[in-house]
């Protein structure tokens, strides 16, 4: 595959509209905004409390600071207890296990998080964004599960565990990631309570979008085309994560914001929020990669030199790749802009929180 013309995959696919063309990093940042984030110091822990100017209310009483911490980890055992309810321990036992055993296997939660934050953002509840948030977890996994294959990139450690095909073997990993899939949307379809059918069918759409051949899938392809060769470049790299790591954070902001009854332009500035953040968090990614071990990962490091694949910190170093991180953090944050500061803080943290991660 390494002879394929990677300019004829990038052209015509499109993901989404209004999809960010790449930017080369042009500093210094712009001018703050009120919502505007400081610049990412990857490698430094982020507390992820709001600026000053952020916590002061406009007639000059203070409120208390956001908790971030303490919003992650309640957020995290909802949707943690949702997700074991919904895919129980019922025959075909051994497929249920596989699949409970990679869904629950930990991690931090981001998208279906990012999913019920922007939810409540634009004036929904929990509960309306629930089924959502736990469809694009099981797809996450999903990913995880299939990404780690032998014939993908073949990987023994996932979140700290052995991967599913070396505890299940390769022909239940499959399956179990199949069936995860499957059911992601059985599960927004059937448990959605509170929300109109047409936006439920919507949300349906840009899932489905955001993971066929014009999204997730698509990325994934031009990325194992891309290993060995020499000429990819920074438009090439930048098609590669908008599809394969962006869409499906892209996805989970999105459903929590139509699931919410957001309107089309409260829909399409988190769009573009959504979309910063998910090159953000593949950026991120790449510099970990190089920077950490896979005790700090909790998977293995380093795969991508062995691979040979482009990243960030090859085309550009680690520094401008810190630096462009520190641009779309930046811009991520300037989308948040008109929304209510206090509704926006969980969104506005968790990019930090992106940004910031350490692994």
């Amino acid at each position: 595959m390494n002879s394929l013309n990677l300019s004829a995959w990038v052209s015509p696919i499109r993901t989404h509209p209004r999809s960010l063309a790449f930017r080369k990093p042009s500093f210094p940042l712009a001018a703050p905004t009120k919502h505007r984030c400081p610049p990412a110091r990857l490698g430094f822990s982020v507390s992820a409390v709001l600026t000053k100017e952020e916590t002061v209310q406009e007639d000059n009483r203070p409120r208390p600071a956001f908790d971030f911490k303490a919003y992650m980890l309640g957020k995290a055992a909802a949707v943690n207890e949702a997700l074991d309810v919904a895919v129980s321990l019922r025959p075909p036992l051994r497929i249920h296990e596989a699949m409970r055993y990679s869904l629950l296997a930990g991690g931090k939660r981001v998208r279906p998080i990012l999913c019920i934050a922007a939810c409540e953002l634009v004036g929904g509840a929990l509960p309306m964004a629930m089924p959502s948030a736990c469809a694009v977890e099981m797809i996450h996994t999903m990913s995880l599960i299939h990404d780690d294959l032998p014939c993908m990139d073949n990987d023994d450690l996932r979140r700290g565990k052995p991967t599913n095909h070396k505890v299940f073997g390769e022909d239940v990993a499959v399956l179990a990631g199949d069936a995860l899939l499957a059911f992601a949307f059985e599960h927004i379809a059937a448990d959605t309570k509170g929300v109109t059918p047409a936006r439920i069918v919507r949300a349906i759409g840009e899932l489905a979008r955001s993971i066929g051949a014009e999204g997730l899938v698509a990325g994934q392809v031009v990325d194992i085309s891309s290993e060995g060769i020499s000429a990819v470049g920074l438009k090439e790299l930048e098609f590669i994560h908008l599809h394969k790591t962006a869409a499906l954070l892209e996805a989970s902001v999105v459903l929590g914001a139509i699931m919410g009854g957001g309107s089309d332009a409260e829909v399409e500035k988190l769009r573009i929020f959504a979309r910063s953040i998910g090159l953000l968090f593949q950026v991120v990614d790449d510099i970990l990669d190089v920077t950490m071990s896979s005790q700090e990962l909790g998977k293995t490091a380093g795969k991508d030199l062995v691979a040979d694949k482009v990243t960030y910190p090859k085309l550009l170093g680690i520094e401008k790749s810190r630096e462009f991180a520190a641009e779309l953090l930046q811009e991520a944050c300037s989308q948040l802009v008109g929304f209510d500061p206090e509704k926006a803080a969980p969104l506005v943290a968790l990019a930090k929180y992106i940004a910031n991660r350490q692994n």
